[in-house]
């Protein structure tokens, strides 16, 4: 849990993510990257000496076969209260609108119902666990798919909902994430969506591959120019 740790702090100190006195909603799908993140911020309170408190919030999408109690014995073994948010959203987007491209809409409304959560439970910032290889796959889907240079933040305020978007695990690699959660016994639960695994994210994904393949690295290169935001040099907008 070292580098964790270490990148999670470097994350807060650099994007100041954390402060006393906050209410955190964790976003706890179950998967991997949540699960860690509950588990890095709940030892990070303990060697950062800062005082905040940690909510889970778990929203079910309606597929079935959800593993929510599993998910609840993990925040509710490390003392973080559980809280489920239960939704129709799978009904909504696969037989109602019949979506033929569902994860836009699915992750709208499921990050709607989460916030709705947040405020309801009087939280100021929600933590998800969004990691550095999910920064260079947007990048690389925003260049693909919506003809823009455009990547998340790791610090995003809603101004909506007066709720700060953070993500403390924008410095680590999911290679990083994957050996932590072995090492460590972390439980995993799965994604029920019939289309885990298929979507915009995995071309992304199977692109960056690629780009690795003709030149190791061009995946921390990405990151490294998104990250140094001083060399940034594209057309000015006075032209």
């Amino acid at each position: 849990m070292r580098k964790v740790l270490g990148a999670l702090r470097r994350a807060d100190e650099r994007f100041n993510l954390i402060a006393d006195g906050d209410r955190i909603a964790v976003g706890l799908s179950g998967g991997k990257d949540s699960m860690l993140l509950l588990y890095a911020l709940v030892l990070y309170k303990l060697f950062s000496k800062k005082q905040y408190d940690l909510h889970a919030v778990c929203v079910d999408l309606g597929f079935g076969g959800y593993n929510t109690p599993e998910i609840r014995a993990f925040a509710e073994k490390h003392a973080v209260p559980f809280h489920l948010v239960q939704t129709q959203i799978a009904e909504i987007v696969f037989d109602i609108r019949k979506e033929k491209n569902p994860c836009s809409l699915c992750a709208k409304m499921r990050k709607g119902a989460l916030y709705e959560k947040v405020v309801h439970i009087g939280c100021n910032k929600a933590a998800f666990a969004h990691h550095a290889d999910d920064m260079i796959e947007t990048f690389v889907m925003s260049l693909m798919y919506e003809a823009r240079v455009n990547t998340f933040s790791p610090k995003t305020f809603l101004s909506r909902r007066n709720v700060t978007l953070v993500r403390p695990f924008v410095l680590l690699r999911e290679d990083d994430i994957r050996r932590a959660v072995q090492a460590n016994g972390i439980p995993i639960a799965k994604n029920p969506c019939p289309i885990d695994r298929a979507t915009k994210r995995d071309q992304a994904k199977e692109v960056i591959r690629y780009l690795n393949s003709l030149h190791k690295g061009t995946d921390e290169n990405i990151f490294t120019a998104i990250y140094n935001t001083d060399t940034y040099n594209l057309w000015n907008k006075e032209f």
